[in-house]
């Protein structure tokens, strides 16, 4: 399924938020296509950039950053040590991100950017010691952060 296709099926739930979300995430997850990994990476530009503008999503940043540089290195064989839920929960994040029809617009001031900040922490909660192992990777390998 494409990502447009997974954004139609998401919906927001304040209320009730015991309802499976996490599950249907994790479901949807493992629906990510080769073709929507080339999207994260062509956009690569327009994602740091959305993330570059507030201090306080200058962690995130860092974050969106060095997962587009694993997604790269998988692609470019370099770092093929990754799982397969890795990839697609980098790019369905990323691909969030990226889209410009969030639950909540990014023109609101100051409220703007919780949803793509919430669903690129939710990744990586979900891929943290994978993301871990990368860098540890990277610093072994002497290619830097």
């Amino acid at each position: 399924m494409s990502f447009k296709g997974i954004l139609s099926k998401m919906y927001f739930n304040p209320g009730n938020r015991d309802t499976g979300t996490k599950e249907y995430m994790e479901e949807e997850v493992t629906k990510i296509e080769d073709d929507d990994v080339e999207v994260v990476l062509e956009n690569e530009e327009a994602i740091n950039k959305k993330f570059s503008g507030a201090n306080s999503l200058s962690k995130y940043a860092e974050l969106g950053k060095i997962m587009v540089g694993m997604l790269k290195d998988v692609k470019n064989s370099v770092y093929p040590h990754v799982p397969w839920f890795t990839i697609a929960t980098i790019v369905l994040a990323l691909l969030y991100v990226l889209n410009p029809f969030d639950i909540i617009p990014d023109f609101i001031p100051g409220i703007g950017f919780i949803d793509d900040v919430s669903v690129l922490a939710i990744g990586v909660g979900w891929i943290e010691t994978d993301l871990h192992k990368y860098l540890d990777w990277k610093i072994k390998e002497g290619k830097g952060l």
